[in-house]
C-alpha cells in the first residue's frame, strides 16, 4: 500500500471522527451517522490494503 493511500484513509478516518464529535455535540444525528460511516469506510479500505500488503509480503518471501 502506498503512503498516499494510507494518508488518505487516515484523513478520512479523522474527518469522520470530527464529524461524529460535532454531530454528537450539536445533537445532529445525521452528521454523527455520516461521521461514523466515513470512519467505517476508511477502516474497510485500510483492511483491504493490509490484505494486499500481506499477499505481497508472502509473494516476496517465496522469491527469495
Amino acid at each position: 500500500m502506498s503512503f498516499i493511500d494510507k494518508a488518505k484513509n487516515k484523513a478520512e478516518e479523522l474527518s469522520g471522527k470530527a464529524k461524529e464529535a460535532v454531530g454528537d455535540a450539536t445533537d445532529n444525528q445525521d452528521l454523527k451517522a455520516e461521521g461514523q460511516a466515513d470512519q467505517a469506510s476508511a477502516t474497510t479500505r485500510q483492511a483491504g490494503e493490509n490484505v494486499k500488503d500481506a499477499a505481497s509480503n508472502v509473494k516476496d518471501a517465496f522469491k527469495g
